[in-house]
């Protein structure tokens, strides 16, 4: 029992008993439902609704917004992975998305309802613990997006976000190293530079032996040496 009077439920996720918020949400009795996107597909558009907030539970999301003036440029602003939340701006305040959240895999998110997910956050210790340790890497992510832009080169950043979609430097989890289909121009979007600019310094990357894409883009450990800066390539 807290100070408050409010009785914290806890339930401590363990490496061979993963927390399971489904689990919990149904436990609770909160309004949830489970989407399965397929690759390509659009989880929610800008100007939608928010009453949600997401979370990933199979496969890679992108978030993403536009330019009013230059429609078709798009800036990545997110991949949330397995074990992280999206479209949380609704639990303050914010009405309409701002963004577009597509699947770059295939997919499976909870749509949990944010009233009840406001309730739990106040009331479930365990949730309230899985959403902060989501903040707290989203923090760290924007952080060294940041000195990304500010300190390493497009060759740099392009490497980082190859990493990342791979999962190499993800707590508790095995790299893929497979990635799943982008276009190069998608890549771009991401990294902040020019297709050209992609499709050059891949070349370089497999000439160097950090991929491969024979068939299907392929990321080795090896790609972090491209990377000066240890700093972005650090768990994300």
């Amino acid at each position: 029992m807290s100070r408050s009077g409010v009785h914290l439920r806890t339930e401590r996720a363990t490496p061979s008993r993963p927390f399971n918020l489904q689990a919990r949400l149904a436990a609770a009795g909160a309004a949830h439902t489970v989407q399965q996107a397929a690759v390509g597909q659009v989880i929610f558009a800008e100007g939608e609704v928010a009453d949600t907030i997401m979370y990933v539970q199979q496969g890679t999301v992108k978030v993403s917004a536009f330019s009013k003036s230059k429609p078709h440029r798009e800036a990545v602003m997110a991949l949330p992975r397995a074990g992280d939340f999206f479209g949380e701006a609704c639990l303050v305040g914010k009405s309409f998305r701002t963004a577009k959240a597509t699947a770059i895999t295939r997919t499976a998110v909870l749509a949990i309802d944010k009233t009840d997910m406001v309730r739990m956050l106040r009331e479930e210790r365990a949730v309230f613990q899985c959403f902060l340790e989501y903040m707290l890497r989203r923090h760290r992510r924007i952080e060294d997006d940041l000195v990304d832009q500010l300190l390493g080169s497009a060759e740099q950043r392009l490497a980082r976000t190859l990493l990342i979609l791979a999962g190499y430097g993800a707590r508790g989890r095995r790299p893929k190293k497979v990635l799943p289909r982008m276009s190069q121009s998608t890549l771009a979007g991401m990294v902040g530079t020019s297709r050209a600019r992609v499709n050059y310094f891949l070349k370089q990357f497999k000439r160097q032996g950090f991929i491969d894409t024979d068939t299907i883009l392929t990321v080795h450990r090896s790609l972090r040496r491209a990377v000066v800066d240890d700093r972005l390539v650090r768990e994300s």
